[in-house]
């Protein structure tokens, strides 16, 4: 069971990785030299809807150091704008921009694309439900409370 479980958190690792290289290479193909890979799956993520930093953070998305430096540079670059939030002072809200809105959209198109594609490479709706299913399931079982107590493991 030891070995299937550190296999499974290689190829979480891998996948994670190689997704931000395709993010990465559609990104240059576009000769867009302004916004990293990380940027635009922001961009894509918010999409036409508003959060705030703090949301960020929170859906688990980025760690928090790096949300607010990327939120800074797709503000500075103007893919993002970002207002203080009217009710409560300590919190900014974000938005994507019209230059953003763009990035959004091409992510979407590609992301569209990739689904398409799936059926190509031998992988089913079916497929991915279940691979869905078993990640979520084992978020759940990583984000108990019994691992972050002390207690996750023998002898702690």
């Amino acid at each position: 069971m030891k070995a299937a479980y550190l296999d499974m958190i290689r190829m979480i690792e891998r996948l994670h990785r190689q997704c931000l290289e395709l993010v990465k290479a559609e990104i240059e193909r576009e000769g867009i030299r302004d916004l990293n890979n990380v940027q635009a799956l922001i961009l894509f993520n918010i999409g036409e809807g508003e959060v705030t930093v703090g949301e960020l953070t929170q859906r688990g998305y980025y760690l928090g150091s790096n949300v607010s430096y990327n939120v800074k540079k797709l503000v500075e670059n103007g893919y993002l704008v970002q207002e203080r939030s009217p009710h409560d002072r300590r919190s900014t809200h974000v938005r994507v921009s019209d230059k953003g809105l763009a990035i959004y959209k091409h992510m979407d198109r590609l992301f569209e694309h990739h689904a398409e594609a799936m059926s190509e490479a031998g992988l089913s709706e079916e497929d991915l439900n279940g691979a869905s299913d078993i990640l979520s399931r084992l978020l759940r079982y990583w984000s108990g409370p019994e691992h972050f107590s002390g207690r996750g493991y023998p002898g702690a």
